[in-house]
């Protein structure tokens, strides 16, 4: 496949501008749930990995841990999200879902399912399970150039307190 320089035809584009598409979609149908993108993106990553920590679900999400701390805050208080001490280390908290989350969390997943039904309308489920493929087939290549990259990556020195390298 040769390049293009026509946004219309680049596979980087088009993946951005349908995902950014397919989010103000989804965000008019969840406006009247209460929550912002971020918190209910926390809540859809953490549905699945209950028992995780501030600091993995940060990484999983791309956002900074103090901003996740702030949001996951305004979700505990709302009784979405609840902070658990982690029984193998006093110093960690893990994350769960909340006694409040339930409905909410199953409206979500209905207004994605609408909105992904949105997006693949007019495509055969053999064609929504090749873009599937396809999809799935390019973030498994771009996850292994990542390992690759930072396999190459020589670790960054440690230094004391006065400056000196270990």
């Amino acid at each position: 496949m040769t390049s293009s320089r026509d946004p219309q035809k680049s596979i980087g584009f088009l993946l951005k501008d349908v995902s950014r598409l397919m989010m103000r979609r989804f965000n008019r149908r969840a406006r009247d749930l209460g929550l912002t993108q971020s918190q209910l993106q926390a809540l859809a990553f953490l549905v699945p990995r209950e028992g995780i920590n501030q600091a993995a679900l940060a990484d999983l999400i791309d956002i900074q841990p103090i901003t996740l701390a702030r949001l996951i805050d305004r979700l505990e208080e709302a009784g979405l999200v609840e902070r658990r001490r982690d029984p193998a280390d006093r110093r960690a908290v893990n994350l769960y879902i909340g006694k409040n989350a339930a409905p909410l969390i199953d409206k979500m997943w209905e207004f994605a399912a609408e909105t992904r039904r949105d997006a693949l309308a007019g495509l055969s489920e053999q064609d929504q399970e090749v873009v599937i493929g396809h999809l799935q087939h390019m973030r498994m290549n771009l996850i292994s150039c990542e390992q690759e990259l930072s396999d190459k990556v020589p670790p960054v020195p440690k230094r004391d307190l006065k400056g000196d390298e270990e």
